[in-house]
């Protein structure tokens, strides 16, 4: 029964940010575009293919709400490192409920991923975010992905979700 409703999303959503993370412990930088290699991650990203985790992504209305969990007004993403920040789509209902049943984001007219699992936060998090940003984060990590097509991704890009 679950099967068909789980195959609608609402909304087309959007690329807000894409950040890189040039090596560990060096901080993300934020870039206008970035060439998604299938297989391998993003150009210039410390992440490097044969893994599920080739890109990460974070929901963009989550920001504010973990800023407001750690005291803060106000959030740069950056520190999160994650490499795409994604508005309008609710990420965690793209998760794939059924292994039979894949869910696939493309970005612009080139990029599809398929959405691999969940980005938990790591405990450099309450570093980052001061104490309790570590739970603050919590369910709202967002989700890693794998690259099935390459090509070029921009801040704008229209985000689809399918099932």
């Amino acid at each position: 029964m679950l099967r068909e409703p789980t195959r609608h999303f609402p909304l087309t959503g959007r690329v807000e940010a894409i950040y890189l993370r040039p090596a560990r412990d060096i901080p993300a930088v934020r870039v206008s575009t970035a060439h998604a290699m299938a297989g391998r991650g993003l150009d210039g990203d410390r992440a490097r293919g044969g893994n599920n985790r080739e890109v990460t992504i974070i929901q963009h209305e989550h920001v504010p709400l973990i800023a407001a969990w750690t005291g803060k007004t106000e959030i740069d993403a950056a520190v999160f490192r994650r490499n795409l920040v994604i508005s309008g789509v609710n990420l965690l209902a793209a998760r794939a409920l059924f292994a039979d049943q894949p869910v696939t984001m493309r970005i612009g007219d080139e990029v599809v991923l398929t959405m691999t699992g969940s980005c938990d936060p790591c405990s450099k998090m309450e570093a980052a975010l001061g104490n309790g940003g570590y739970n603050a984060m919590r369910g709202h990590g967002g989700l890693t992905a794998k690259i099935e097509s390459s090509g070029r991704i921009a801040a704008g890009d229209a985000v689809l979700v399918t099932v």
